[in-house]
């Protein structure tokens, strides 16, 4: 505790603004959650100026400011800058305009507009549909773990290919692809991380996105001639105003079903498996009483927060925390922050399976509001439910490692040692 005391003591206010630029402090979140809470504290709406590598723009750390953004979507826009990137690539796509235009790239009357063509396949009633199968797969994973004899890497054995097989399965894409599904997320979220990313020039970047879009363009074609009852022909045969959607809205909607549909609920579960590790006490708690479980999973979508921040650009003037954000400009919406603020979290910095209520916004609000929230919950809440009754121990087997990113980030490597108990005995 006196370390970080200490780093709070001697970083000044401009630092920490900083800090929110730097992907390595999303892999040590310690330094991320300290520069946050000094922003909270002393300039909750914070002008950030990064130049020449990034564009400035105002961070925004406390939860109620963050909401109040959220939902007034008329003024703050989700174009032209819907996520923090570098000052080269804002330019480029000034000059040349944006390559994806996914659900987070658009604003209404495109995003109401196609919003609806997945959104039934998201709904409770669509998933309660899906429950079974979900289960099954929990447990298939929970099996290969104690096939493993008892030592595993959680995130590239489990958390990674887990809720891919749900997506894609959902979306109707063949097995045989979720390998080249899986590196192509990685590689698209991943820019930052030299272990993750393709290279580290904007157009080994840009092949990133043509690739998916190579690939899903195919799928676009096939599923237009043989429709199916899968998500993939209900997006390749939507129409609006009695038009197919555009080759790139089309694409796009791909790319962020396929993407994020998965990649942050394997940060979700990787980083709540690492924190019911770090707190035995909260792991007894739920191993003894399941009924904790809903609450559990919701305080590890908090704790967690796979999605660190979007991007909103303002249509007109507007006062927000005392500070008067001017039309044009840019405000960065600090997540983890929100989920860690003082106002509305009691002991935020504590991992409690018991906390009520838990009024996270790690999924959003307004009308950008996650798509895919209620699977992300179902997927977290099976794995646990399976594998929690089964733990007979679980420790640390090596060191943990994040994700350098400051969009999508979570663990990357998660070693462990465990014992699990034969499901019939469980």
């Amino acid at each position: 505790m006196a370390r970080r005391t200490e780093l709070n003591m001697t970083m000044s206010v401009e630092q920490a603004g900083l800090t929110v630029v730097d992907p390595s402090a999303y892999a040590q979140e310690h330094r991320l959650h300290e520069a946050c809470a000094l922003l909270r504290r002393e300039s909750p709406v914070h002008w950030v100026d990064a130049r020449p590598d990034f564009n400035p723009f105002w961070v925004i750390t406390r939860r109620a400011d963050i909401l109040e953004i959220e939902k007034n979507h008329q003024v703050f826009r989700n174009h032209p800058r819907p996520v923090l990137l570098p000052a080269e690539e804002d330019a480029r796509q000034a000059e040349q305009g944006q390559i994806l235009r996914t659900l987070i790239h658009i604003d209404d009357p495109d995003h109401k507009a196609l919003r609806p063509i997945a959104a039934d396949w998201f709904r409770p009633k669509t998933l309660r549909t899906m429950q079974q199968s979900v289960n099954q797969l929990a447990r298939r994973y929970v099996d290969l773990m104690a096939e493993r004899g008892g030592e595993c890497d959680f995130v590239s054995d489990v958390a990674v290919h887990y809720p891919l097989q749900v997506i894609l399965s959902l979306l109707g894409l063949p097995e045989s692809d979720f390998e080249r599904m899986l590196q192509l997320t990685q590689e698209i979220f991943g820019g930052s991380d030299p272990e993750r990313r393709r290279g580290e020039t904007p157009e080994e970047q840009l092949a990133v996105v043509l690739d998916f879009f190579a690939y899903f363009q195919a799928l676009i074609n096939d599923r237009r001639e043989k429709p199916t009852e899968d998500l993939a022909s209900a997006i390749a045969n939507a129409r609006i105003d009695g038009e197919y959607l555009s080759d790139l809205d089309a694409a796009s909607y791909f790319v962020i079903i396929a993407t994020a549909g998965h990649d942050t609920t394997s940060s979700t579960i990787a980083g709540g498996m690492h924190a019911l590790i770090e707190h035995p006490d909260q792991l007894a708690a739920v191993k003894a009483d399941p009924s904790l479980l809903p609450g559990a999973v919701e305080e590890i979508i908090r704790w967690v927060t796979p999605v660190k921040e979007f991007m909103r650009t303002a249509a007109r003037d507007y006062e927000i925390g005392g500070v008067t954000v001017k039309q044009g400009e840019q405000v960065l919406l600090m997540y983890p922050s929100g989920n860690r603020d003082e106002a509305e979290f009691d002991r935020p910095m504590d991992f409690d399976v018991t906390r009520k209520p838990n009024r996270h916004v790690a999924f959003g609000a307004g009308v950008h509001f996650c798509l895919g929230a209620q699977l992300a919950r179902m997927e977290t809440q099976a794995i646990f439910a399976e594998l929690l009754p089964r733990l007979d121990h679980i420790e640390l087997a090596g060191p943990v490692e994040g994700v350098l990113s400051t969009f999508v980030s979570g663990l990357k490597q998660l070693p462990i040692r465990y014992r699990i108990t034969d499901p019939v005995s469980a």
